[in-house]
C-alpha cells in the first residue's frame, strides 16, 4: 500500500510540475503561446506517462515476474537468431542488475518527456530502445511489432522537432543562453564569454 501511494505522489507531482513548467513558459514566452506547443507538450507528456507506467511493473526489486517472463519471451522470438542467444546468454542470467537498469532507463524517459527536459538526446535513445523491443519480440505471435516502430517514430519526431522547447523545462534553458539573455550580462568577461558560448552550443541539442 505504502509503494503504492509513494508512486501515485511522483507521478502526480511529475504532472503538476509539467503543468506548472507549461503555464511558466506560456505567460513568459509569446511564441509558446500556439496551438502547435500546446499540442506538443501534451503529447509529449501522454508518452512520458505511458513510460512512467511501464517502469511500474519492474516493481518489485530485485527481479519482476513482468519482466522475467518478456524478457524471456525475447529469448526465444527476436527477428535474429544472435539477438536470443544474447538475451539468453548476458540479460536472463543477470536478471538482478538488469532489472534495476531497465526500470531507471524507462523512468528516465518518463521524466524527460513529462518535465520536458533534454528531450533530443533522451527521445534518441527511447527511439533506439524501441527498436530494440521491436527486434527482441518480432516472431511473437501474440505481439504486433509495427507497435514498436510507432513508437520509435513518436520518439524519433520528439528528437527531430525539439519537443522539450514547447513549455518544457529545454525551453527555458533555450531562454536563458540566448544571446539577449546570460551573453549580454557577461560580455566584459572573456572567459565567461566562453563558457556561456560553450553552453548556448549545448543547449542547442536540447
Amino acid at each position: 500500500m505504502g509503494q503504492r501511494v509513494t508512486r501515485s505522489s511522483l507521478f502526480i507531482v511529475l504532472l503538476v510540475a509539467s503543468v506548472a513548467i507549461a503555464r511558466a513558459n506560456w505567460r513568459v514566452d509569446p511564441a509558446q503561446r500556439s496551438a502547435a506547443h500546446l499540442w506538443t507538450w501534451l503529447f509529449r507528456m501522454l508518452i512520458g506517462a505511458m513510460w512512467f507506467q511501464g517502469a511500474l511493473w519492474k516493481l518489485p526489486f530485485p527481479v519482476s515476474g513482468g519482466l522475467q517472463y518478456w524478457t524471456e519471451q525475447m529469448a526465444a522470438n527476436a527477428a535474429f537468431p544472435f539477438v536470443g542467444a544474447l538475451v539468453t546468454d548476458v540479460m536472463l542470467p543477470h536478471m538482478a542488475i538488469v532489472d534495476p537498469l531497465v526500470f531507471l532507463a524507462e523512468l528516465g524517459l518518463a521524466v524527460s518527456f513529462i518535465l520536458g527536459v533534454v528531450v533530443r538526446p533522451v527521445a534518441t535513445l527511447g527511439a533506439l530502445y524501441a527498436l530494440g523491443l521491436w527486434i527482441g519480440l518480432y516472431r511473437h505471435p501474440a505481439e504486433w511489432p509495427w507497435e514498436y516502430i510507432f513508437l520509435a517514430i513518436v520518439q524519433g519526431l520528439f528528437a527531430l522537432y525539439p519537443a522539450g522547447r514547447s513549455l518544457g523545462l529545454d525551453a527555458v534553458l533555450l531562454r536563458r543562453v540566448r544571446p539577449q539573455g546570460v551573453w549580454c550580462r557577461c560580455t566584459g568577461n572573456r572567459s565567461k564569454r566562453q563558457e556561456t558560448g560553450r553552453l548556448s552550443t549545448l543547449v542547442q541539442y536540447l
